[in-house]
């Protein structure tokens, strides 16, 4: 990879532009400095003269949140930038926004329209309720002229950096995860591996896998791809379950739904043989397992691998909490950059010191 620079510094956009179509930015948690990082590759947009179609998995652009009733940073939009929001946000924007297309989809907010800003100004917009309309959507503003489309994912955390959402992700992090700058580090270190789990290798392994998953069932697959399904509708707390069915010749166990603590504690408890076989769930999203616990995992030998993998294009990081404290700047950039060394970093909220690769 090899990124542009201006003036020593990476530019953020240079990171997904000409590479994606899609890209989600997905905050850890709420105030980890994902609409900063929405806004940065706004301006860097403008100054490439870049059209951009914004969409959002849920509510953004107000200048306060609604549920937490702290302040927000206000998404500007230029002449020309494609979005999509509801009929009920559109009355809230300051821009002027010519509507160019009416979908079929309702949400609480009203329908989900698609317009072009005729006027520049700050926007508020609310986008679609599932995975398929998000992808249709993101789909007609390609058509209507969007050079790159930024999902901002408001909704489930992570589950909008999903690849059957996006081409790729932005991760946004930063001080409001803990007081403790090793947490933080921590925490964000055990994102990017779970974005980073390596895919299924084994091409028609991933055919068999995926009409498995396609179908929504847990199942073995054995050495010799014969699939058996386990008659359980979720693997949540059905670890001794699924380690029961676990044979010498097993080789896959598909779980097509979320991955928790307690399915592998009890897989571990039941059987040995689950140091034989990889656990294969969708991508990095549907692994709800905290850092300590998924280390130590993967110490007592459990592999777990993806049928899609996340391209995690870029991270971003904020050193401020709204609760009021924050970090150094610079520390804390470069701690990311010690332990995260193939993906770039980028503080968007001083827009200081950045980091990225070459090669």
């Amino acid at each position: 990879m090899s990124l542009a620079f201006e003036g020593g510094s990476i530019v953020l956009l240079n990171t997904v532009y000409n590479k994606y179509k899609t890209i989600s930015i997905v905050g850890m948690a709420k105030n980890s400095g994902k609409t900063v990082a929405l806004n940065h590759l706004i301006y860097e947009a403008i100054e490439e003269d870049i059209t951009l179609g914004i969409i959002s998995t849920g509510r953004d652009g107000e200048s306060i949140d609604v549920v937490t009733e702290t302040e927000k940073p206000k998404i500007f939009a230029e002449v020309g930038t494609i979005i999509a929001t509801t009929t009920e946000m559109l009355s809230l924007s300051d821009a002027t926004v010519e509507i160019i297309y009416v979908t079929d989809y309702r949400t609480p907010l009203g329908e989900i329209i698609i317009g072009r800003v005729r006027n520049s100004g700050y926007i508020q917009i609310a986008g679609p309720q599932t995975v398929n309309e998000i992808k249709k959507v993101s789909g007609l503003m390609l058509k209507l002229g969007a050079e790159l489309v930024i999902i901002d994912g408001a909704l489930d955390r992570r589950a909008s950096a999903a690849p059957s959402i996006a081409d790729a992700a932005i991760l946004s992090t930063g001080a409001v995860l803990s007081r403790d700058i090793n947490k933080v580090i921590e925490e964000t270190i055990h994102m990017v591996n779970l974005f980073n789990l390596p895919p299924i290798g084994d091409y028609i392994a991933r055919e068999v896998i995926q009409e498995t998953i396609y179908k929504g069932q847990i199942a073995i697959i054995d050495k010799y791809l014969n699939t058996k399904p386990i008659n359980i509708k979720t693997a949540l707390n059905c670890g001794h379950i699924i380690g029961d069915h676990i044979e010498d010749n097993s080789k896959y166990v598909v779980i097509p739904s979320s991955l928790v603590k307690n399915t592998v504690e009890d897989l571990i408890n039941s059987t040995r043989k689950y140091k034989n076989i990889d656990i294969v769930v969708t991508d990095g999203t549907k692994i709800f397992i905290g850092a300590k616990d998924w280390l130590k995992f993967i110490k007592k030998g459990i592999s777990v691998k993806v049928l899609n993998p996340i391209n995690l294009a870029a991270i971003t990081v904020n050193p401020y909490a709204p609760q009021g404290y924050y970090f150094e700047p610079d520390n804390l950039l470069g701690k990311m950059r010690y332990y995260i060394k193939d993906i770039p970093i980028v503080d968007v909220v001083l827009g200081g010191e950045q980091y990225g690769i070459h090669g």
